[in-house]
């Protein structure tokens, strides 16, 4: 398998070739505006600050390691893709990138709608104040308890991800004398680019019903018979971190052809489709993801020509950017511990995290980019591997970089585009505190997760 075949890397276990790495970066200093959330800057005195705030300041307020939220570069992209998508069409935010009360409340004032896979992330959604008719909930095996609770409160999208659950969603429903709106998740397989964990559109995988062998066509039959569903379209998800959109063509082709089939069928035009998220961020400088009004023009005119050429009504347009608005709004700050040189290798740098706070690299070979943020430095470039203090040798948060040759322990890096899938796929690995998530805006920090403590670990061992 090669290691070039996409960013999000090939398997975690496959050998590594030395030498994979590129060049040493002409100045260790800067800051890459790709990678980086939008209002993090370097100070005359060379430290990193974000919305206004210097590094060692957090550091010393809130503690390593913290992930740090550009609330500002939040709201900014929020708005960025509504007003790409327009009113004729619907971004949700998928809250499993990182779902919490205050982005819930970020995402209702900006405008956008959200999507859930879980009873506790709704549970979250609701909370938070979220209007339950904007939020779509999500996932392969609902419970009968998480389905009885979304119905209940009123949620304006169920997608229907198995056979079973489209009879349970409509049972509940009934039960509970209403009508529930709901998509079907359909599998097109389409073949995205990325590494095969997060590829969700091929058959061979857990999610959807495939259109082979006209088992989506029958599922569509199905809940089109049942009075407590009321289906408005049909969903595909074809993967994460992508930036060819020739797999949203080949998916938007083949779910007009089902709207097609169900029109000649049924004598139905469904009125929406949903083409899911997916879609990839900068977490190096190699990266180069499309802005969100190039993404809306370019689905726009894939699902408007297949329509016309099928003859169908342009159906209303869903997307769900999860990492595409909260990944690149974060970092992670640590402090540096040892630092052990390999004579004719790398340097490894160990921080005071890990793959506690950061597991991507260890599942995916997931590849970021790392700076010195206290200061500037002149010295020359080290090659160095980050890792962290966990009991496994594959507890590596970068796994190529170049830091200054100078790096000593005490010093402050960090490591940006974290903001998706890292808080919410920590763990408490070795009993690792999780991380506190901190929003910085114009000049002012708060704490909107905290710092799990050692009484919330011991609170839950009740012996």
């Amino acid at each position: 398998m090669s290691r070039s075949a996409h960013p999000a890397g090939p398997r975690h276990a496959d050998v590594l070739t030395e030498g994979h790495y590129s060049a040493p970066p002409a100045d260790l200093n800067a800051l890459d505006a790709k990678v980086w959330s939008r209002t993090v800057t370097r100070t005359a005195d060379g430290e990193v600050s974000v919305g206004g705030l210097e590094v060692s300041r957090l550091a010393e307020e809130f503690g390593t390691p913290a992930y740090i939220l550009d609330e500002s570069d939040f709201r900014a992209r929020c708005r960025a893709w509504a007003e790409a998508f327009g009113r004729d069409a619907d971004v949700f935010y998928a809250g499993k990138a990182f779902l919490s009360r205050a982005v819930v409340r970020w995402l209702n004032e900006e405008g956008l709608n959200l999507d859930v896979c879980s009873g506790t992330e709704l549970a979250t959604a609701l909370d938070a104040g979220m209007p339950p008719e904007r939020i779509a909930f999500h996932g392969n095996n609902k419970s009968e308890a998480e389905i009885r609770r979304a119905v209940e409160a009123g949620v304006g999208r169920i997608v229907l991800d198995s056979f079973q659950e489209i009879v349970r969603v409509a049972h509940i429903a009934q039960e509970l004398g209403t009508v529930q709106k709901a998509f079907i998740r359909v599998t097109v397989g389409v073949e995205a680019h990325t590494h095969e964990f997060i590829a969700t559109a091929h058959e061979d995988q857990k999610f959807g019903i495939a259109l082979a062998d006209g088992l989506a066509a029958e599922a569509v039959r199905r809940a089109l018979k049942l009075d407590g569903l009321e289906l408005v379209g049909v969903h595909s998800h074809i993967g994460s971190q992508i930036f060819d959109m020739a797999g949203f063509e080949v998916s938007a082709r083949r779910i007009v052809q089902l709207l097609a089939q169900v029109r000649d069928e049924h004598g139905v035009e469904l009125p929406e489709i949903d083409l899911g998220g997916g879609l990839g961020i900068a977490y190096t400088s190699d990266d180069d993801p499309a802005e969100p009004h190039e993404i809306a023009k370019s689905l726009a005119e894939i699902v408007t020509r297949e329509c016309d050429s099928a003859g169908l009504r342009v159906p209303r347009i869903s997307v769900e950017p999860g990492r595409a608005i909260v990944g690149p709004t974060a970092f992670t700050l640590y402090e540096v511990g040892t630092i052990k040189p390999l004579e004719g290798l790398r340097t490894y740098v160990s921080v005071d995290g890990g793959m506690s706070d950061n597991i991507r690299t260890a599942l995916y070979d997931a590849e970021y980019s790392v700076a010195l943020v206290s200061r500037t430095s002149d010295a020359e470039p080290m090659l160095v591997r980050v890792v962290g203090k966990h009991c496994e040798s594959g507890d590596i948060v970068v796994r190529d970089a170049f830091l200054p040759a100078d790096l000593a322990p005490g010093d402050l890096i960090a490591v940006p585009a974290t903001g998706a899938y890292c808080r919410s796929m920590a763990s408490n690995y070795n009993h690792a505190l999780r991380p506190p998530v901190v929003a910085v805006r114009d000049g002012s920090a708060r704490v909107i997760v905290r710092r799990e403590t050692e009484e919330d670990l011991l609170r839950l061992d009740v012996g």
